[in-house]
């Protein structure tokens, strides 16, 4: 991709090794979002919506929740293999990294700090004057429409839409291709999310190693990342 400037990551599912930072919280619990889940990834329901319902499950368990104890639901959370040396390739040559995320800054504040992206957003909770969890989410990062937030990018960086590529897992993720920007299918792991990327018609990357990104990112030089070895 001639003339790169930036590269926008959803997270979950594709820097890191899981599918959803939500499902982390609610298998801690032992609860899950059951068909709310369905709804909202076909616009049913709204983020804050969705997001209520989904505290609501915990509470039910658990009226009281520190924020603590929801920082340790992501212990042992591991990078996806290769995301550190993408990254790392990436801006050795001024490219700049940013992610977008729907999904909780508890964890991926972790993960843009332990990469040093340029900059990261997600959605996250609000908490009382001890720490512990309100019945509200907040939202930053509408899962439908995240493209609001890769435009804010270009004007940070003062780059054009046609100097920036995102890359997601989820068909949601899609709202990233601004219009004359790239997008990259990342390891969809849901039919609904190979339905919209091959409707899409974008490039879709099997697997979780992000180094298979590279040809993509930059197909005159396909081979910096020839025979990845999974060593995260």
């Amino acid at each position: 991709m001639t003339g790169l400037k930036a590269v926008v990551f959803d997270c979950d599912g594709v820097l890191i090794d899981t599918i959803s930072s939500w499902r982390i919280i609610h298998e801690h619990f032992g609860t899950e979002s059951g068909p709310m889940l369905d709804q909202f990834l076909k616009g049913g329901i709204t983020d804050e919506e969705f997001m209520a319902e989904d505290i609501g499950h915990w509470k039910s368990v658990q009226p009281q929740i520190h924020r603590d104890e929801l920082m340790r639901c992501f212990q042992g959370i591991k990078l996806n293999p290769g995301a550190r040396e993408l990254v790392d390739a990436l801006k050795s040559r001024g490219v700049a990294v940013c992610i977008v995320s729907a999904g909780v800054d508890l964890l991926i504040g972790t993960i843009a700090q332990m990469l040093k992206v340029d900059d990261w957003i997600a959605n996250g909770f609000q908490y009382d004057d001890d720490g512990f969890l309100l019945d509200d989410g907040v939202v930053r990062v509408p899962a439908h429409y995240k493209g609001d937030m890769v435009e804010k990018v270009c004007r940070i960086q003062d780059i054009e839409p046609h100097q920036i590529c995102s890359v997601g897992d989820n068909h949601t993720d899609l709202s990233m291709r601004i219009p004359g920007s790239r997008f990259i299918g990342f390891n969809p792991s849901k039919q609904m999310a190979y339905d919209g990327f091959n409707e899409a018609g974008v490039p879709i990357v099997e697997g979780n190693d992000c180094r298979n990104l590279w040809p993509h990112l930059f197909p005159d030089e396909p081979e910096l990342f020839t025979n990845p070895t999974s060593d995260e």
